[in-house]
């Protein structure tokens, strides 16, 4: 077998709210194709986002951003009306909402409107 190209995907339980938060909101690409499926490209990514009437947002993070500086990245989705994550486990976050850590990347979490767990994660 022979893979030259993959794609993620992932579902949501209202495509046109998607469509308004992935285009709109994080000012990506992102087009309703004919079936009713929302095509995503980050980059040379590309990923699809279905619609799903029985939609459980998914208990991990589906999608991760690189940015050159998360606080900036952080202040302007908050600017938007973004809210992040916020852990005290053995994960902490900051009242950003940033994972801050020596031994790893810099990360903060937040939601798409289906309750999708989404992550910017700062370049080192």
């Amino acid at each position: 077998m022979k893979i030259g190209e993959a794609f993620g995907s992932f579902s949501t339980n209202d495509i046109q709210e998607a469509r308004k938060f992935y285009r709109d909101t994080l000012n990506l690409k992102c087009e309703l194709n004919s079936m009713g499926i929302l095509d995503l490209s980050v980059g040379e990514q590309h990923f699809i986002i279905y619609p799903k009437p029985d939609h459980h947002p998914a208990t991990f993070t589906v999608l991760n951003f690189l940015v050159e500086n998360i606080e900036a990245t952080v202040d302007s989705l908050i600017d938007k009306g973004l809210f992040f994550e916020q852990y005290k486990g053995e994960i902490k976050t900051d009242h950003k909402g940033i994972s801050r850590s020596e031994k790893g990347p810099n990360i903060a979490w937040f939601k798409d409107p289906a309750g999708n767990i989404l992550s910017i994660i700062e370049k080192k």
